[in-house]
């Protein structure tokens, strides 16, 4: 081969630079877009999703689109926003619990109708309440096998027939053991005190590192004093600026 048909080696660094940097400008591009565009995307879709439900219940004279000529995105979930305060309101005065009370008592009639409701007004008590039992603490436990780790979330302690496998002395945990990278789905533990290790991070910072694959770690307690105290010397530094100033 020729000298004239070698390829330069100086135009192929820069062909593979200049692609490089390109390569990698979509990338940070893309770290940038997709969390927005995917929360945007979800958003959008969940408020048609409500739409959807609760916006043929609504008479048709009554609905916005009648006034405003467009049929916007979101208004069903604005009205049933309204709608379930207002029932919230209402269930908290005497007439309301006496008429939740009629219908309960109408309810328990009902061979089928009875134990669907009971089950989901459970959970909605449990999950919706605002005690202190209720995934407010992130732990590790040993899953599937001794020796391997899994992060959980605390439910409560084990009651009932469940608690009688336990002993006073090292009691039952339940903890929900949620799957990557949809937490909804998982599976309900019972653990002895002694077996949980409770972690620092919280149940925010625990549920992005199962939804990212152990991709996303939370920062750890001395990351975020460093963090916090830069944070605090930065906002000293001008007010210190400043009373210098005036003293001269």
């Amino acid at each position: 081969m020729s000298a004239q048909h070698l390829p330069d080696p100086q135009t192929h660094h820069r062909r593979k630079g200049r692609f490089g940097g390109l390569r990698a400008s979509f990338l940070t591009g893309l770290i940038v877009v997709a969390p927005v565009g995917l929360t945007l995307w979800l958003i959008w879709t969940v408020a048609g999703w409500v739409d959807s439900w609760v916006l043929p219940l609504v008479p048709h004279q009554w609905r916005p689109e009648q006034y405003i000529g467009i049929n916007l995105r979101g208004i069903g979930v604005l009205i049933f926003l309204i709608f379930t305060v207002i029932v919230g309101w209402l269930a908290k005065g005497f007439f309301g619990r006496a008429l939740i009370r009629t219908g309960e008592s109408i309810v328990e009639r009902m061979p089928v109708v009875r134990t669907i409701y009971s089950g989901l007004k459970q959970i909605a008590e449990t999950v919706l309440s605002q005690g202190d039992d209720k995934f407010d603490r992130a732990c590790m436990i040993e899953y599937p096998r001794e020796g391997l780790k899994a992060i959980a979330f605390v439910s409560s302690t084990a009651k009932g027939e469940v608690a009688g496998f336990g002993s006073t002395e090292d009691p039952l945990i339940s903890v929900f053991l949620p799957t990557t990278p949809n937490p909804t789905s998982g599976f309900l533990l019972f653990v002895p005190r002694s077996q949980i290790t409770y972690l620092d991070m919280s149940v925010e910072e625990a549920a992005k590192l199962i939804i990212s694959a152990g991709l996303v770690y939370p920062p750890t307690k001395a990351e975020k004093a460093e963090k916090a105290a830069s944070a605090q010397a930065r906002t000293a530094q001008p007010k210190s600026a400043s009373r210098s100033t005036e003293a001269r």
